[in-house]
């Protein structure tokens, strides 16, 4: 590899990015990394982590009124935006600084400009600069989607803008039901907004189960969001200190603030894809195999660039796998069934394995546990809300294919219940597990009496 510049060179700085870099360079390769934002990529900047953060600040509003019910007497709280994303940044900077120490550490060298392909072995830097690259390494990830070009759509936000709002805004619009609206209108919900969701489906969450829609949907209206259904935004006009929305159903809503969270497009333009021979796959990603290489047998792609999983530890996964494979020795190919994934809503949501639907789909024979209960907690706090606990069996073989989970510590319990399910654990092993009392997660291993069972017929 002496003829080049460097063993590898990756675009991108974000999770994937980053971990493929500092296995590369501690399997002995020479690694620079260019990222032309911040690093840390869309998880660590404006994603997963800064949401989280504004995720228990809008939390803490249930636990203040939850308090009475255990006698304790608080003053009337107030909550203060600016502190609160003043405080959110401080965080995000130390994070990208820990980003940036940990490659420099592996001997990763990084620039901070943008990056494109000339040819497969080419990268030419923003100021002009080329590099030559023995293996190039595309992670640039993924970016918020707007949508249909309706008139007033320059008045909407993304999450981006979401994170550095001046103010918390009186009334909110979100338009989406996947994991971002969701979040976000729990979020706004939480910290004292008047929160209304539209969505063009049927029910918020496509992709999940059925039951857990349903019942999150029931629980989301319980603490005042406006969830309207089967419609979308037709056109947003700007008032005098509002926006009015004109949705597809021929109703009004005045905001504050409209936000769009309807998808994410893998960041795949003016990357030079085409001079370096990088084709795009029919899911609007960089096309790869198994082991993330691109139609360019020395390119390759990991994380939401290549629209497969897009969850961050599957980034990092895939970005370990990559170093593993070109420069570790170690061939290695990332399983991608039975990837846990959580929402982080009001309730939390919590997910592994198949839905119902899938299972019904894919197995001769399913069977069904289910399990809605008061929490404990609620019980003195008085607050109106249940948790839902699902288990999808294979009827055939006992093995536990789905665990759902709707309720406070989903991700929590849902993250240990994956690991049961990846060792294809079975009903029976579940069974056999003590209980760990009073707890929500107990319910998981005391559901004994089938909510539903259902058998293909031949036919089908």
């Amino acid at each position: 590899m002496s003829d080049y510049d460097v063993d590898l060179f990756v675009i991108g700085g974000g999770s994937g990015g980053v971990r493929a870099a500092r296995i590369a360079a501690q399997h002995g390769a020479r690694v620079m990394l260019a990222e032309e934002y911040r690093l840390g990529g869309t998880c660590v900047i404006r994603g997963c982590v800064p949401k989280k953060l504004l995720v228990y600040a809008s939390r803490f509003r249930g636990e203040f009124e939850d308090a009475a019910g255990y006698g304790w007497t608080l003053a009337q709280p107030s909550f203060d935006w600016p502190t609160l994303i003043a405080n959110k940044d401080t965080e995000i900077a130390r994070l990208e600084r820990a980003y940036t120490a940990t490659l420099e550490k592996a001997g990763v060298a990084v620039v901070k400009n943008r990056a494109v392909l000339a040819d497969g072995h080419t990268i030419k830097l923003g100021d002009g600069t080329s590099v030559r690259a023995a293996y190039v390494l595309i992670a640039t990830g993924g970016a918020p989607s707007l949508g249909d070009q309706i008139p007033g759509i320059e008045h909407a936000i993304s999450s981006n803008e979401a994170f550095h709002l001046r103010e918390l805004p009186r009334r909110v619009l979100i338009q989406g039901g996947g994991y971002i609206a969701v979040e976000f209108a729990g979020i706004f919900s939480g910290l004292g907004s008047h929160v209304t969701l539209v969505y063009r489906g049927e029910n918020i969450l496509r992709g999940f189960d059925d039951d857990v829609r349903h019942h999150l949907r029931v629980e989301m209206e319980k603490h005042g969001i406006n969830v309207i259904t089967g419609c979308k935004v037709a056109a947003i006009e700007c008032g005098t200190g509002h926006f009015s929305a004109r949705l597809t159903g021929g109703n009004q809503i005045t905001a504050d603030c409209v936000m769009f969270a309807v998808g994410r497009m893998p960041n795949v333009a003016k990357l030079g894809l085409q001079e370096a021979g990088v084709q795009i796959g029919k899911n609007g990603g960089i096309a790869v195999d198994e082991y993330s290489r691109t139609s360019s047998a020395n390119v390759y792609a990991v994380g939401d660039v290549t629209n497969r999983v897009n969850l961050t530890p599957v980034a990092i996964r895939e970005g370990h796998a990559f170093a593993d494979t070109v420069f570790g020795g170690k061939p290695t190919v990332v399983d991608h069934t039975n990837v846990p994934t959580a929402v982080f809503s009001d309730p939390e949501v919590g997910a592994v394995g198949l839905t119902e639907a899938q299972a019904r789909a894919r197995l001769v024979q399913t069977d069904v546990y289910k399990a809605m209960f008061k929490p404990l907690k609620a019980t003195l706090s008085g607050r109106d809300t249940a948790v839902l606990l699902k288990l999808v069996v294979d009827g055939h073989s006992g093995r536990v294919v789905g665990c759902h989970v709707v309720g406070e510590g989903a991700a929590e319990m849902v993250q240990l219940a994956a690991v049961a399910i990846k060792m294809r654990a079975t009903k029976a092993d579940f069974d056999a597990t003590m209980a760990l009392h009073p707890t929500s997660a107990e319910e998981l291993v005391t559901m004994r009496n089938k909510s539903g069972s259902y058998v293909r017929a031949a036919a089908e």
